[in-house]
């Protein structure tokens, strides 16, 4: 398994309109930064993502998982990009803010901090434990 870090912005997409998709889950589309979308396309079926409010908030608010691994977006008329499907995990017990990640050493190697315009990131399952334990204090 792996873990990924999925960025939205809440009055676009929210963590709560996640959760009111479904055990269908929602699709994950728009995705147009080719680096993003390598990343949507090495996703596979039972990966786990945080679900990141970025604009509004900048913090992990939740864990969705990957239902339907990568397919054409439909949203995308050049047919170059891909979506898959995500459906809600759970919410977490504490959203952990960007400015708390930022002073985190172990967690200072993240896209996150790195390349903050990505949109669709890898995160090292380290770094996953870090972030799940500070989500529970």
């Amino acid at each position: 398994m792996k873990y990924w870090l999925l960025k939205s912005e809440p009055d676009v997409w929210s963590l709560t309109q996640q959760m009111k998709a479904g055990d269908k889950g929602a699709v994950w589309d728009g995705v147009r930064n080719y680096q993003a979308a390598n990343n949507l396309k090495k996703m596979k079926k039972g990966d786990l993502c945080f679900f990141y409010h970025s604009n509004i908030g900048k913090e992990i608010v939740g864990i969705v998982e990957v239902l339907k691994e990568s397919y054409l977006d439909k949203t995308d008329k050049s047919g170059r990009f891909v979506a898959v499907t995500v459906k809600f995990k759970e919410r977490l017990k504490r959203s952990i803010t960007l400015n708390e990640i930022k002073k985190i050493k172990e967690l200072s190697q993240l896209s996150l901090i790195k390349q903050s315009r990505l949109s669709v990131m890898s995160i090292d399952s380290k770094s996953w434990k870090i972030l799940i334990r500070m989500s529970k204090t």
